[in-house]
């Protein structure tokens, strides 16, 4: 199964490697859009699930990387929340 990095950026600038153990997420980010915080977190939560299901399938087993990685994201967006125009960017694939 093909894994893949992609790099974001948050509200505040800081730019974070995240993981997903499938090219699924080109299905719901595209490089150098920039996504609401709301938009950003539902379909990081569809791709990284579905990236994890598929794992599943294949290995009898959910990926334990693609859920950790879901939660570090939604634990980074905590503080951005309550900001109604936080926005996340995604900056590029690295395949």
């Amino acid at each position: 199964m093909p894994e893949m990095r992609f790099v974001i950026t948050w509200p505040d600038g800081r730019k974070e490697i995240c993981y997903s153990p499938s090219l699924v997420i080109k299905d719901y980010f595209t490089e150098g859009q920039t996504y609401p915080l709301s938009d950003f977190l539902d379909r990081s939560r569809t791709a990284l699930t579905i990236a994890s299901d598929r794992v599943k399938a294949k290995y009898g087993y959910s990926c334990s990387l693609a859920l950790g990685q879901l939660s570090r994201i939604e634990q980074a967006a905590t503080p951005y929340l309550t900001d109604a125009e936080a926005e996340v960017r995604c900056e590029s694939f690295i395949i």
